[in-house]
């Protein structure tokens, strides 16, 4: 049987086309997926005939994320996933960093990792079938792929709404929010897609006339929790975790407020260490750089896989997408038992050479490869 090809990379004249190529697993991203990309985008930013990259995702989903499983299967191996992790956060930094123009054409779920090839981009198109979230604290892990410093950067406390409550946005809310450029009909993507290859240019001022040829004005719909704010504002705004889940209960007795009841329901079912360490990447991430909130978001992923302090994240994948019973037991169980000091230790630096090495200047900002750190020569 032939070797699905898990990323499809198509040259059209000055237009290259990137296709996330695993319909059946919604595009999930595996280290195979990493790889092909990081070549792809290196090979066409130093091309001087390709101007305009397209990425869009095979199927009903643009990309659910990361591959949970791989994850939990290299559980009792010793850094089974740290090649995978140091490669998508390396390539993380190069798709906030590219030089050329970027268009993500986004039709349906778009999570966790699967985000990150969108929002950075320098125009992102959604539809009425898009969804995005970032859900990874609610399984022990965190708001990982450069988005502790994109939600970081958000208005007001939103970030931390979004980052705790693994609230999922639909595209309208998307482009409001600042996270999307455009919002297409889903009917239209395609001719999109095609009106964008025959442009055969990358500049940006054409690219974007063309894109809103396609693109309406959206309005809100009433009950979008966009329309809410100043609740998330006041209660998202607080020191600690336990403090923001008393203002949110707080808010929720109020006349009005019935949209909160089922949020903080899966605030409460949480893993208590996946909402600490993550309410603490994205206080952090509001003072950092790109590199360092990708260096910081390496340091906590490796020691979460690690299970430095609480092997929740396995717990969390279990109950979710294994045995599916959707019933963790989390270890400790309780919010005021999670020790911050132990917090603190996940995001303690690495030994220079054991960082994630994002590049410092232009003319090398291709190195820093995984193959030519510590760890390649270790595995």
């Amino acid at each position: 049987m032939a070797q699905e090809v898990v990323v499809l990379g198509e040259e059209i004249g000055k237009v290259r086309l990137i296709t996330l190529n695993r319909p059946r697993q919604l595009n999930v991203i595996s280290s195979k997926v990493v790889s092909l990309l990081a070549d792809f985008l290196e090979k066409w930013e130093k091309d001087e005939n390709a101007e305009l990259i397209l990425i869009k995702g095979a199927g009903r989903a643009f990309s659910a994320g990361g591959d949970l499983k791989m994850f939990y299967d290299g559980r009792t191996s010793n850094d089974s996933c740290l090649e995978v992790v140091y490669r998508m956060y390396w390539l993380c930094y190069h798709i906030h960093t590219y030089m050329k123009t970027q268009v993500a054409l986004v039709h349906g779920i778009s999570m966790g990792g699967g985000a990150s090839f969108v929002v950075p981009m320098k125009f992102s198109v959604v539809t009425e079938k898009t969804v995005f979230a970032t859900p990874e604290a609610s399984i022990g892990f965190h708001t990982d792929c450069s988005f502790s410093y994109i939600l970081s950067h958000l208005p007001g406390h939103l970030g931390e709404y979004l980052a705790l409550t693994g609230a999922r946005l639909n595209g309208k809310e998307l482009v409001v929010a600042g996270l999307a450029t455009h919002f297409v009909p889903s009917e239209k993507l395609p001719e999109l897609e095609k009106h964008l290859i025959s442009l055969n240019s990358g500049d940006e001022k054409a690219v974007k006339s063309a894109i809103e040829e396609f693109s309406m004005d959206v309005q809100l719909d009433e009950e979008s929790v966009l329309n809410k704010l100043s609740i998330i504002d006041e209660c998202f705004s607080k020191d600690t975790v336990v403090d923001i889940i008393k203002s949110f209960e707080a808010e929720a007795t109020k006349e009005g407020n019935g949209w909160i009841g089922a949020i903080l329901k899966g605030l409460k079912r949480s893993s208590p260490t996946g909402l600490k360490i993550t309410l603490k990447s994205i206080r952090e991430g509001r003072k950092q750089t790109i590199a360092e909130c990708l260096k910081k978001e390496f340091r906590i992923t490796m020691n979460i896989l690690r299970t430095a302090i609480s092997a929740d994240v396995y717990e969390g994948i279990r109950a979710l997408t294994i045995d599916k019973d959707n019933a963790p037991k989390w270890d400790p169980p309780t919010w005021n038992e999670v020790d911050d000091e132990k917090v603190d230790l996940v995001f303690q630096p690495f030994k220079e050479d054991l960082e994630l090495q994002i590049p410092g200047k232009e003319d090398c900002r291709w190195s820093g490869k995984y193959e030519n750190s510590p760890y390649a020569a270790l595995s």
